[in-house]
């Protein structure tokens, strides 16, 4: 681990951290008084954690609702991230395959958020590299589900949350370049830095796209038709695969995703370890409040399913 201070890893660190703080919070929301319900702080609170379905069970009043966005503006995240990681992807492979220089303004970038140390993605080039191909092949995916798989009714997001979205992968895209793991040694070929952990943490990527892949198209197959026309944007409860265990496998399958990704940087990244722990913070509540969803709108909702972990959350 680089020592010093790092302002990517404070970051991180303190959006798992809000996170959490607002998974905690809605947990003990259930015991306010009804009261303090009506006010204007915990309706702006409930308002800026929920999207879509979720959302819809609150009251909020005009002037909160004047901050809507459609939920369906998703797939203009995944837009920016596909041309951004892409073009980072591109100078990284120039740099590695060429040995061309970063811009001047992306190792400055990088050199603040390291805290004054160099780029050191040149350096470890395969750990980096794969990670940021299994990045931009993620959000590719996404994109594509986005635009072909998923069926959005009229839900909405707050235009904060579609901020957020919007910078998200920007910032996940330098952070792959801040990465902080030991270099493999001056001159090691990208071949021979290839191990074991590459393989497993790609093995394992791959099958958790394909558990959030499918999950989304069985959350879509409930409101087509065999013939894929919309039939109808009412939420039904989910049945199969991993929803049989949890009410969001999608999110696990999200979490899943990243960690595959620490696993390609050998495990050793402290800052990827940080962006998990956002994630698993991220996806948690956004799972809870699905789930809490699913269990008021439905009576006979299976009581062993979890929320979002198996068995555990």
């Amino acid at each position: 681990m680089l020592s010093g201070f790092r302002v990517v890893d404070l970051i991180w660190f303190s959006l798992a951290f809000g996170f959490l703080l607002a998974l905690c919070l809605h947990r003990f929301s259930r015991y306010v008084p009804h009261e303090f319900e009506r006010s204007h702080i915990f309706q702006l609170f409930q308002d800026l954690i929920r999207y879509g379905k979720t959302k819809a069970q609150i009251k909020r009043s005009d002037l909160l609702r004047a901050f809507d966005v459609p939920k369906r503006w998703f797939w203009h995240f995944y837009t920016v991230s596909v041309i951004w990681n892409g073009f980072l992807l591109t100078l990284l492979l120039r740099a590695i395959l060429l040995e061309e220089g970063l811009p001047k303004w992306l190792v400055d970038t990088l050199r603040f958020l390291s805290g004054g140390q160099p780029s050191t993605s040149t350096d470890r080039p395969l750990s980096v590299l794969l990670v940021n191909i299994l990045l931009w092949v993620h959000c590719l995916r996404r994109l594509q589900e986005c635009l072909f798989v998923s069926v959005f009714s009229d839900g909405v997001m707050h235009i904060v949350q579609y901020a957020f979205g919007l910078s998200y992968y920007i910032f996940l895209g330098l952070t792959v370049f801040c990465v902080d793991i030991s270099s493999p040694g001056e001159g090691s070929s990208l071949l021979s830095q290839l191990r074991w952990y590459h393989a497993a943490g790609t093995g394992l990527f791959l099958w958790a796209s394909w558990l959030q892949h499918h999950s989304l198209a069985l959350l879509a197959s409930l409101r087509t038709r065999n013939t894929g026309a919309v039939e109808t944007l009412a939420h039904h409860m989910p049945h199969g695969c991993w929803f049989d265990l949890v009410s969001c496998p999608h999110y696990f399958a999200e979490l899943l995703i990243y960690v595959s990704m620490a696993l390609c940087l050998g495990g050793a990244s402290v800052t990827w370890w940080l962006v998990v722990l956002y994630v698993l913070f991220n996806q948690a509540l956004a799972a809870q409040l699905c789930h809490e969803f699913y269990q008021s709108k439905f009576e006979e909702y299976p009581p062993q399913r979890k929320a979002f972990i198996p068995f555990v959350l």
